[in-house]
């Protein structure tokens, strides 16, 4: 039998459409780039052939267009995996719930969602503007923690090694979360950094920057740079990732993420503009998703 979505569950606006994104199946491609700040889905869809649908509800600015021949949706998230649970389950409900009567699509619809974002790298040979594609994303966050997430072998020992390695506070109980493959491979190149991505619940103590509070992981991108595991290694810090591959692979859908790196923490560089490295990066996601 088909799930039926109480009130209360399934949130829905005065228009029947998803409350927080607020907008209606209809507007969303089945290809998806997501992006943290709102002022950069004007930068996306600025290289679209046609828009044919624009919305803007709190942090989450949409806009649906053509791209030589491809539909896609570009979708703001504002910082962090506590709006990226938001997203991923309205993005889902978009497409495999039938708002109308509030019942499980039978037929099931598989999204691609592509993140584009900036990051911090913790490799020191690596230069800043680098392209850094996610492999793996490790969660410092504790949305996955609130789900039945289908974890693999391979990631449960990952995440593992990961956490003997670095020794973080027994308070954080890290998870560890694979990109799609194919999604990925459609994005490597030469110009590509791969690796494991580190999702923090924050910009400053959770990635080990000190201002006026002591923070326990102060040396903890020192530590992150030495971890190596089958020639995987650990190359950035940002802070949605994790939520994203988890509850997108929980729900069928295909995710990854591919970051612009704006400073390197070893050597304390910090872009001094990226304006066109970022619009770099954002057609060479167009022309190969």
């Amino acid at each position: 039998m088909l799930k039926h979505f109480p009130a209360t569950d399934l949130v829905l606006n005065a228009k029947n459409q998803v409350y927080h994104l607020g907008f209606s199946p209809e507007n969303l491609a089945t290809k998806i780039i997501v992006v943290g700040d709102q002022d950069r889905v004007g930068l996306i869809s600025q290289f679209f052939d046609s828009i044919e649908h624009q919305s803007h509800h709190r942090e989450f600015t949409c806009q649906t267009g053509i791209y030589q021949g491809k539909r896609i949706s570009v979708l703001s998230t504002g910082i962090g995996t506590d709006n990226i649970d938001i997203v991923v389950n309205e993005l889902d409900a978009l497409v495999n719930i039938d708002l109308a009567n509030r019942i499980e699509k039978e037929a099931k619809t598989n999204l691609e969602i592509i993140r584009i974002g900036t990051c911090g790298i913790v490799q020191s040979h690596i230069p800043i503007h680098s392209y850094i594609l996610s492999s793996h994303a490790l969660g410092l966050d504790n949305i996955a923690h609130f789900y039945e997430i289908p974890f693999d072998e391979k990631e449960l020992a990952l995440g593992e090694a990961i956490q003997n390695h670095i020794g973080l506070p027994a308070k954080v109980i890290p998870y560890l979360i694979s990109a799609n493959s194919e999604l990925t491979n459609r994005l490597t190149s030469e110009s590509t950094h791969q690796g494991i991505t580190i999702t923090s619940s924050g910009f400053y103590g959770p990635q080990g920057r000190n201002l006026r509070i002591p923070t326990y992981a102060s040396e903890i991108h020192n530590r992150l740079s030495s971890f190596e595991n089958n020639g995987l290694q650990i190359l950035n810090f940002e802070m949605e990732s994790s939520a994203l591959f988890a509850l997108g692979k929980a729900l069928g859908h295909k995710c990854t993420t591919i970051c612009l790196g704006v400073a390197n923490r070893p050597n304390y560089e910090f872009s001094k503009g990226y304006d066109k490295e970022m619009n770099g990066l954002i057609e060479y996601v167009l022309n190969r998703i």
